[in-house]
């Protein structure tokens, strides 16, 4: 590897650890395209992005642990629903491809996914920037008295049966759609059961290093990871994933969201490019796509840096002021 190319993984490392830090979903939706792009085949660059996810997961994991923004009990019980969720999901897609749609309805579903969870979650950060009142979901779902009742994090009180209801229809759907799940797993966590985005993201970065690490583990086993590769990632990652679960202890709540539905909205229209791309053989669309997700992670991460500098410059303002 030349030192060129080791610069830039390391660099690259860098931006998607602080979006992983400060949103919890997965980095390999950005690195495996990106290996792709550059010659790796398909299960190395698969199975270098899982082992990537798993190493920034659990420097991730730490840190979040010493803002106090884990909660061991809603990872576990996430952790066993979506498990056995996944294995029903992958029995979907059997059913699809007998059926020979499988292609169409898991595209169709993962763009639709995207769109629909980013809208829903840039409506309630700008509602609440409003000042509007909208519809909360996790009140009533906090109302429903299904023992045995569990207490979480940000001192909310919900049903372990609602909430391993949760992580299994999560699990059928990352199943189904060959993803993480990350992009679900927090807004379900936030809207549905009412935790605080913090402590959502934190959480959801724990689940993913349990699965992480088992996904990592069987690509190992064949050889599939090109290991310089995720080394040079994981150095930059390191101070990233730091940078990014300290912004959250910075940023406003509402920002949190309004970055994250900017990411969602991104991916969204960046897969919908792709897959016209290569129905259509429209060489530009994938240009397009390409451009789309890397271009948002560069600005949100940017944006998610900024904005924590400028809450830390504010506060020090506050601090020099009152000792004046």
């Amino acid at each position: 590897m030349s030192v060129v190319t080791l610069a830039m993984f390391v660099g690259f490392g860098l931006l998607i650890g602080t979006l992983f830090g400060f949103f919890g979903m997965g980095g390999s939706f950005l690195v495996t395209p990106a290996l792709l792009v550059m010659g790796y085949e398909p299960k190395v660059a698969v199975g270098s992005g899982l082992a990537f996810v798993f190493g920034t997961s659990v420097i991730g994991a730490l840190r979040h642990r010493n803002h106090g923004q884990v909660d061991y009990k809603l990872a576990l019980i996430m952790t066993i629903a979506m498990t056995l969720g996944i294995e029903g999901g992958k029995y979907v897609v059997l059913f699809l491809e007998e059926a020979g749609i499988s292609g169409i309805v898991i595209s169709v579903a993962y763009v639709g996914l995207l769109a629909a969870v980013g809208l829903l979650t840039l409506r309630d950060a700008r509602s609440t920037d409003d000042g509007e009142v909208s519809f909360d979901l996790s009140e009533t779902v906090q109302s429903i008295e299904i023992p045995p009742m569990v207490e979480l994090t940000g001192g909310v009180r919900v049903s372990a049966v609602i909430i391993f209801a949760v992580g299994l229809a999560i699990g059928v759907l990352s199943g189904f759609l060959g993803v993480g799940g990350g992009f679900l797993l927090m807004p379900a966590m936030m809207y549905g059961l009412g935790v605080p985005a913090a402590v959502a993201v934190g959480t959801d970065i724990l689940q993913i290093t349990i699965s992480g690490a088992f996904g990592a583990f069987t690509y190992a086993r064949t050889g599939s990871i090109a290991l310089p590769v995720v080394v040079s990632l994981l150095a930059g990652s390191a101070l990233g994933a730091r940078v990014g679960a300290g912004a959250t202890k910075l940023v406003d709540e509402d920002d949190i969201k309004g970055y994250f539905a900017a990411m969602l909205l991104a991916g969204s229209v960046a897969v919908a490019s792709k897959k016209l791309s290569t129905a259509y053989g429209i060489e530009v669309l994938q240009t397009v796509s390409i451009a789309l997700i890397f271009g948002a992670a560069v600005l949100v991460s940017g944006a998610v840096v900024f904005s924590a500098v400028q809450e830390l410059r504010d506060e020090s303002s506050a601090r020099t002021a009152t000792a004046d």
